[in-house]
């Protein structure tokens, strides 16, 4: 079928146009209408997007987010814009102000995390900023000195009160914080629930994107919020979290996501003369949570697991968290070979039915496979891409170059939109999503 859509300078202008609309002034909405406040991993990558346009405004990006950083470190999921509603839930719901003694007096957060992909923001910086004049570079080198420390701090958090029982793997207390909000991944862990009274809400994602086939329902938005509730009673705190929450799990692709950034972070240290305590640092954490990450796996095929901690169980599931090894590497040479094939075979990239040779969010052969249900099945471009990124930095060329044609290919209908239906190619959820066209002008960059 003849592909129809917009030029690659067609489409690279219509990204840029876009992150220009969402933009805020110091931060960019993730999406206008469904999202209208700045996340953290969507900052990250559109930073990375906003980086081949302007170094300057991808420093502020990023500064932005930094700036709401919690004084224990914790980088949080949302920070939400000043006098804009129509997200829910909002500031008053978190009331994180009034709740954490770590949180920012200064402007309002949610009271959880998300991926730490902001080493890999902060080295597009970098790279872009070598392309142009003194200025420029001064403008990127001066951020990362003024921020180093952040960073680092960030990392550190992560490193000791996310990692509960010190075997190099990061806990999460709601779906949340995996990015991956209602992957078949945590479908156990979430039936462990036992939501107790909610108070009163009006959900308006669902007014945003009525077809609520592509939302997760009221049940699990109950469970979410009831989470919420738990976080509230022990104000947040980082200890009480551990044994308080219902819901505990290590996250093996946050892990290797983890493994990766405090690699990325080291290396830019190390190139950058920071303190060589910091650099060996995040080298040791490099190395243990990628170890944390290969001890999940099955020795053959290389597929990894997330454990619940409630249970006491191991989570494998046929979704991109199996994959978490081929970002971070470590596998023997049999097993990374095995898994490379799964992700190219069949049950992922080359599942005959597909629109584009892209990594579904949940397999097609999955029994949990739902085509048009948010984490549940629908290829997401910036996963697309994340894979990309890392597959080329491991030297895999074609392979990353493979994602980024089809990638490209998905996005030259020019919706930029939150994910699309892997067998025909439709966009779902909100459209205009801002890391979306940041994935875009990284690979047109």
């Amino acid at each position: 079928m003849a592909e129809r859509g917009f030029t690659p300078t067609q489409l690279a202008a219509r990204a840029a146009y876009l992150l220009r609309g969402n933009d805020l002034g110091t931060m960019t909405s993730a999406a206008p209408k469904l999202y209208p406040h700045m996340w953290s991993w969507d900052a990250a990558f559109v930073a990375v997007g906003l980086a081949p346009l302007s170094v300057e405004r991808a420093v502020v990006e990023l500064d932005t987010l930094l700036s709401a950083q919690w004084k224990n470190g914790m980088i949080p999921h949302i920070v939400f814009a000043n006098g804009v509603d129509g997200y829910f839930p909002g500031p008053t719901r978190w009331d994180t102000r009034s709740l954490a003694v770590h949180a920012p007096a200064e402007v309002h957060t949610s009271g959880i995390t998300q991926p730490p992909v902001h080493a890999i923001a902060v080295q597009r910086i970098l790279d872009h900023s070598r392309r142009h004049g003194r200025t420029t570079r001064a403008v990127a080198e001066e951020f990362l000195n003024r921020r180093w420390a952040d960073l680092v701090r960030w990392h550190r958090w992560l490193a000791t009160a996310r990692d509960l029982d010190g075997n190099g793997r990061i806990a999460l207390f709601h779906g949340w914080e995996s990015g991956m909000d209602n992957s078949p991944r945590w479908d156990g862990a979430y039936a462990n629930v036992l939501a107790g009274a909610v108070p009163p809400y009006s959900r308006e994602d669902l007014v945003v994107v009525s077809d609520t086939s592509q939302r997760p329902t009221n049940g699990e938005y109950d469970r979410y919020l009831w989470l919420l509730e738990e976080m509230k009673q022990v104000r947040y705190d980082d200890t009480e979290l551990g044994t308080a929450m219902s819901f505990a799990v290590e996250d093996v692709f946050v892990s290797a996501v983890f493994s990766m950034a405090c690699q990325v972070l080291a290396e830019i240290g190390e190139e950058h003369s920071r303190p060589r305590s910091d650099v060996r640092e995040l080298y040791d954490w490099a190395q243990k949570f990628r170890d944390g990450v290969i001890s999940t796996t099955d020795e053959r095929t290389g597929a990894a697991k997330d454990f619940d901690l409630r249970s006491g169980r191991w989570i494998g599931t046929e979704t991109l968290a199996m994959f978490a090894p081929l970002l971070c590497g470590g596998l023997s040479r049999d097993a990374e070979r095995n898994l490379v094939r799964t992700f190219e075979g069949p049950k992922f990239c080359g599942h005959p039915d597909l629109r584009y040779a892209l990594p579904p969010s949940t397999s097609p052969i999955s029994r949990d496979f739902r085509p048009r249900e948010y984490w549940r099945g629908p290829v997401w471009p910036v996963m697309s891409w994340l894979f990309s990124w890392a597959f080329a930095r491991r030297g895999w060329a074609e392979r990353s170059h493979v994602l980024k044609t089809e990638g490209l290919r998905q996005a030259s209908d020019g919706s930029f939109a939150e994910y699309y239906e892997p067998f025909t190619g439709e966009p779902l959820g909100s459209m205009q999503q801002s890391w979306t066209a940041a994935a875009v002008l990284d690979w047109l960059g």
